[in-house]
């Protein structure tokens, strides 16, 4: 009987995680990019932490992960990562959020002394079919927000190098695969660009674990052979930025 109760429990847990990945793979992703007028950023900061993420909250925009640049932010800037049911529920959300005569008054308010936001970069993505939709805080971590723009028509080429190699050696390398996302409207990338999140548990550590992984014979060979296949290289460009959960970020 106590065998079949810890069989039952390691079900139930399996389906609980099955379940999960399958309610990540099925949302929209936003990701949200805010560069904050000058000498406003923390007036930023404080307007979401204060009244923004509970207007998210009460219009059912899920917050998955909230960011600020790792070192001298120049560009005072602000990442973070929203996840709705659907395109549909998306735009119905954000109508009811900025209609809101609450919202309405904080952002008259915090306007007073002029505008706080200078620039808006917002791109709609969905996950891969390889993304391990790790979404669980595990504490002092450093993210990674890596983009890939492939040469033409080879984004299929880049997410089969993904999908049966990339992520699997990252993990041998100490890296922490978070979520990987392409974009879903082909103005905004959905034929060449690769979003994923790394974490790590510093930058230097993330550096060390890249240097290695290049220089790794394993991977020599996959790159080798994936690029042979595809008849050149796959990517055009690699973009990297180090990151820092904010204090009030639902994942760290």
């Amino acid at each position: 009987m106590k065998k079949q109760l810890i069989i039952l429990f390691f079900l139930i847990i399996a389906s609980f995680a099955v379940h999960a990945q399958s309610d990540a793979n099925s949302r929209l992703y936003e990701l949200r990019v805010y560069y904050a007028s000058e000498g406003k950023f923390q007036d930023l900061i404080n307007r979401f932490q204060q009244h923004t993420l509970t207007y998210f909250s009460n219009y059912n925009m899920r917050l998955e992960g909230f960011w600020l640049p790792l070192g001298e932010n120049k560009e005072n800037k602000l990442v973070y990562l929203l996840s709705y049911s659907s395109r549909e529920a998306r735009d119905k959300s954000w109508k009811q959020f900025m209609g809101d005569k609450g919202w309405i008054a904080v952002m008259k308010n915090s306007a007073v002394n002029g505008e706080i936001v200078a620039k808006v970069e917002s791109t709609f993505l969905k996950t891969t079919d390889f993304s391990p939709n790790n979404m669980k805080s595990m504490g002092n971590r450093v993210f990674e927000l890596r983009t890939y723009k492939t040469t033409p028509n080879h984004l299929p080429n880049l997410m089969s190098r993904f999908r049966d190699h990339t992520l699997k050696l990252f993990e041998n390398y100490g890296m922490t695969n978070i979520i990987y996302l392409t974009p879903t409207d082909k103005e905004q990338g959905s034929d060449d660009l690769l979003i994923y999140f790394l974490a790590h548990k510093t930058k230097e550590d993330g550096l060390a674990s890249f240097k290695a992984f290049g220089a790794s014979p394993e991977w020599q060979v996959v790159k080798k052979a994936s690029e042979e296949n595809a008849g050149g290289p796959l990517t055009i460009s690699v973009k990297s930025e180090y990151l820092v959960p904010a204090d009030f970020s639902s994942l760290k």
